[in-house]
């Protein structure tokens, strides 16, 4: 996964589009699935989380304030398919998943798209009564796409402990050029 996924696991978390007991796109996921030589799949609603958290260290801090974390969301999905040649995915199949995220309490803040590695990246949050309440990302490389929704609550300043945890990516922030993320909701991408 790309420098995006981790630096934006770090940043936020979110509650969704959908109900917290499945992956919230509308989108056949199984076709990227079929042509994948490596997927990753993670579904942990809220029952999976509360089991889950029993497993992180009182003795370790970073884990301990993940399982604070982790105690008040709803869910974390993660899809990753990485394949052995381009074009199992198109540019329709991420209009398609952006245009799920067009909704008011949807704002994009973060997109990416560089012609040199034809790599496609967006964030996206929720926002409910002045709260962040949702993430969503869609991370497109020419041979890999990443798919991750959180839901629930989420303090930017300490999400980045799950980054390891529960299928969330680690973080490198590397050195990249983001482009405006205030970009109005009827702006073109």
């Amino acid at each position: 996964m790309k420098w995006l996924v981790r630096m934006v696991c770090v940043l936020l978390l979110g509650v969704g589009f959908a109900s917290a007991q499945e992956f919230p796109w509308k989108v056949n996921l199984d076709k990227f699935a079929a042509e994948s030589s490596e997927t990753v799949d993670v579904t942990l609603d809220s029952n999976m989380l509360n089991l889950a958290k029993n497993f992180l260290s009182d003795k370790d801090a970073d884990q301990r304030q993940a399982r604070d974390i982790v105690s008040q969301l709803k869910g974390i999905y993660v899809r990753s398919y990485e394949f052995d040649k381009t074009g199992v995915y198109t540019e329709a199949d991420l209009e398609s998943m952006r245009a799920q995220l067009k909704s008011p309490e949807w704002n994009r803040i973060v997109g990416v798209k560089s012609k040199r590695d034809g790599e496609t990246d967006y964030v996206y949050i929720r926002q409910t009564g002045g709260k962040m309440t949702g993430l969503a990302v869609i991370a497109a490389e020419p041979r890999e796409l990443t798919l991750v929704y959180i839901d629930g609550p989420i303090d930017l300043q300490k999400i980045s402990v799950l980054g390891g945890q529960f299928g969330v990516p680690r973080i490198d922030t590397g050195h990249a050029k983001v482009e405006d993320s205030h970009k109005g909701k009827g702006e073109a991408e």
